[in-house]
Formats: C-alpha cells, sequence, structure tokens
C-alpha cells in the first residue's frame, strides 16, 4: 500500500505563486491554471477588473482581503494582487464527457458541494480513483484548497484524475442532463437505499459538505435521492467513509453488468 504523510499547512512555496496585477493577468490571459486570486480588499481599476472578469471566465476563484493577508504570503511588489498557481490542471466538464463517451466507457461522475476539509478531499479523490470515477467536479466557491496539501492526502490521486472546476453545480447538472448522465445525491434522510440505485447506467453521484450536506436547491435538482443503511443505528458518517461504500457498490454494479 503506498505510503503518505499527514499535510503540513504552511505558505505557498514562492514559486507557486504569481505576484502584482500584470503578471496576474498575463497568467490569466496564457491560461495558466490558477488555484485562487488574492485581491487587496480596496484595490480598483481597469486592470481589476480584467483580472475579476477573465477569473470569471475561466472559473478561478477570487478572494477580496486585507492587505495584511497578503503580506504573509511573504511576497514584495504585490501591488495588491497574488495568484496562487495550480498544481492541480482542471478540465472541462464537457471535454471529459466526450472522451470518456469515445472511449466506450460509461461516465460516472463525483460532485463535491461543500466539502472543506482537505483529509476529506485527499480521500475521496483516492476512492474516486480506485473504483473508476472519470472526474471529480466542484466549485469555484465552498470548497476546500485543491492545493499540494490535498495532493498529498489524496497519495498523488488528485494528480491523476480529471477535475472539473465549475461556477455553477446547478449549471453543471444542466450539462450532465444533456449528456445523458442521472445526478444521484447522497441524503441520509433519502426513503430509497442505495442498493435500489442503478449506477451501471452514466451516472453523477453528490455528496455534500461535512456540516450541512447539499445544498437544498441542488439536491432537489438531483434525479434521485439515496442512502445508506446503517443497521447499528448511527446518524450518519464521514463524508469520505461514505463517498467510498458509494463508489465501490457503483462499481460492483458495472463490474457485473
Amino acid at each position: 500500500m503506498k505510503q503518505f504523510r499527514q499535510p503540513h499547512h504552511h505558505r505557498p512555496r514562492k514559486n507557486l505563486l504569481v505576484i502584482g496585477t500584470n503578471a496576474v493577468l498575463t497568467a490569466l490571459r496564457e491560461g495558466k491554471a490558477l488555484e485562487k486570486i488574492y485581491l487587496q480588499s480596496n484595490i480598483q481599476g481597469e486592470e481589476i477588473e480584467d483580472i475579476r472578469k477573465l477569473a470569471h471566465e475561466q472559473n478561478v476563484p477570487v478572494s477580496r482581503v486585507p492587505v495584511e493577508k497578503i503580506n504573509r504570503l511573504n511576497v514584495s511588489n504585490h501591488n495588491g494582487c497574488v495568484a496562487q498557481i495550480s498544481k492541480v490542471q482542471f478540465q472541462e466538464l464537457q471535454d471529459v464527457i466526450s472522451f470518456v463517451v469515445e472511449k466506450g466507457e460509461i461516465p460516472l461522475i463525483l460532485m463535491f458541494d461543500g466539502i472543506t476539509d482537505i483529509r476529506n478531499i485527499g480521500a475521496m479523490a483516492r476512492s474516486a480513483k480506485a473504483f473508476g470515477v472519470h472526474a471529480i467536479v466542484i466549485p469555484v466557491k465552498g470548497v476546500g484548497a485543491f492545493n499540494e496539501d490535498a495532493i498529498l492526502t489524496s497519495a498523488g490521486a488528485l494528480e491523476e484524475i480529471s477535475v472539473c472546476r465549475v461556477n455553477s453545480l446547478m449549471k453543471a447538472v444542466d450539462e450532465l442532463h444533456l449528456n445523458g448522465i442521472r445526478v444521484f445525491a447522497s441524503e441520509m434522510k433519502a426513503e430509497s437505499s442505495i442498493s435500489q440505485c442503478d449506477f451501471s447506467i452514466p451516472s453523477a453521484i453528490v455528496m455534500g459538505g461535512e456540516e450541512k450536506g447539499i445544498y437544498p436547491a441542488l439536491l432537489n435538482y438531483c434525479d434521485e435521492q439515496f442512502r445508506i443503511p446503517m443497521p447499528g443505528g448511527f446518524e450518519s458518517l464521514n463524508v469520505s467513509v461514505a463517498t467510498g461504500i458509494i463508489l465501490y457498490e457503483a462499481a460492483s454494479q458495472r463490474l457485473r453488468g
């Protein structure tokens, strides 16, 4: 079994930072994969608007922060703007679906709604890779960083599986539906059991955050809700444990089929 170390939280390495408005604009225009852009809270101007526009088009999160937070990155001449380069190469959801279908495979997609704990992200990515998930879909906001620490806890799985970052999970569901993919939601209060779901068809599975679960509007937008039966009477499982169980069921059904 591959060994991995617990992540050590630290400032991003300087070689993973893009410093200054001009450099960040250039990175965006060149399509460089960025994890996040930090803008000083009171900074304004034409270049800043261009950065925000391009970031929105490329699904790159932008955070307005006090200058003290940017200074803690230990950089100078930042002009109130710093971006962090992503070690995960984000892909377009439609491109991944088309590639999977062209290979003659049945799409299996995993969606994260509000998963913030990096250890859970890493564990879920490992299960996704192990059980044949073709892509992980995450929103621009409301999910933990897919950074070096997340890659470490995933034992490298995040570098081997497609990750699609979208502005809206609701719109992503629309895109999945247009491609004939049924969207399942894990919900502990659902009436249907996991064994009643047919994951042998093109499927996407939505997993909710550690505290609040799946956002209600998104939950209602999904095609089917299911629960994991727990004879022990315990209320819920850790989201990464639940993900492993669900993906094992999906993989088992596909192997039997």
